[in-house]
Parts: structure tokens; sequence; C-alpha cells
């Protein structure tokens, strides 16, 4: 069983970041040395854990960029500040919000997430990662979760007014929803071109 619940690199290069200055992102104001994470003073590694610790950033993107930032540093130092922000980001459903933003056709299934979930919780190599949102995408990859939720969504009436879809009806939505669905979590997977995992390079 893995500390999970169900109910809940080389070197960092930030593109969006000015040259030798700070990022605003809506409220949060980055230091300038998030661009070279090793000349990074105390001060600045204590504002981006305070950042975390406080959810005041709670997007994939944000939490990305510091995650990029301590990973550079000693991914092991702060391990538990960044899963405790990542199993935030999980659990206040903003995976899934930002999931459901990238298939506005067709809003991912909240049954499938759980399912990635459950499987997470119960899968021993996820001690091996600190990063819950990386897991359960990836779960939900690996496992090929999403051609069976697409098909138990596309067989309930409410997607057909009401009526029972036919057979071929339902093949047909199973395979756009397969098509969205599997857009969306690949292209939040991009975010990490290295597997978020404690091995011998972290």
């Amino acid at each position: 069983m893995s500390y999970y619940s169900t109910s809940s690199a080389s070197d960092y290069t930030c593109d969006s970041c000015p040259p030798g200055g700070s990022r605003a992102s809506g409220s949060i104001i980055y230091p300038a040395s998030i661009n070279n994470p090793h000349m990074m003073s105390q001060v600045d590694k204590e504002q981006l854990l305070h950042t975390l610790r406080t959810h005041k950033v709670n997007t994939l993107t944000e939490l990305r960029r510091i995650e990029k930032v301590f990973a550079t540093i000693d991914v092991r130092e702060y391990c538990q500040p960044m899963t405790a922000a990542w199993n935030h980001y999980v659990s206040s459903n903003s995976l899934l919000s930002e999931l459901r933003g990238l298939t506005a056709n067709y809003p991912f299934s909240n049954e499938c997430l759980d399912d990635a979930k459950w499987r997470v919780a119960e899968d021993p190599q996820s001690q091996l990662s600190w990063n819950y949102c990386w897991l359960v995408l990836n779960k939900i990859r690996k496992d090929n979760l999403i051609p069976s939720h697409a098909r138990a969504t596309a067989m309930r009436p409410q997607m057909w007014g009401g009526r029972v879809p036919d057979a071929q009806s339902v093949a047909q939505l199973t395979t756009v929803l397969t098509q969205e669905w599997t857009r969306a979590v690949d292209q939040m997977l991009r975010h990490w071109s290295v597997p978020p995992i404690i091995n011998a390079q972290y």
C-alpha cells in the first residue's frame, strides 16, 4: 500500500521568465534566482517552500516550475513539501479541472481519474515518486484506462438525450472520447521529460 490516498534533470530553464529578473504569476512573485537554482539563497528557497505549503500556486504549470527548481538542487531534501503540494493539487480537484479544460467537447471522466487514484494507492511502486499528479496520469496511460471508461460513458442514455444508444453509436462515441481524453493526458504528461521518481538521477 502506498502513502497516496484515493480520497484525496537537467538544469532548470524557464522560457517565460525574463533573464536576470523575477516573474509574477498572478500574485506570485518568483525570486530572480529561479533561473539559476544552484545560486539560490536560503531566503529564496524558503519563499518557494512557503508558496508550496500555503498552496498559493495550484496549477500544473506553476507547480512544475517550482518542482524543477528543487529537483535541480536536491530532490530528496525537498521531497516532503513537493509531495504535499502535488497531493493537494489532485485532491482539490485541480487535476480534474485542468483535464476538463483540455476536453471541453467531452469532459474528462471523473470515474477514470478515480480508478487511476485507486490503482496508484494499491501500487507499491508509487513510493518511488513524490508526484501524485504524475503517478495518476502515468497510471491512466500505462494501464490503458481510457478506452473502458470512454465506452462506459458512451453507453449512458444521458449522453443520447435519454435514449438507449445502439452498438454502432456507442462505438463511434467511444472512439471520439478515447481520442480526446488521450490527447489531454498526453499533453499534461509532456510537462515531464524525465519521470519524477527517486533513482540514480535524483
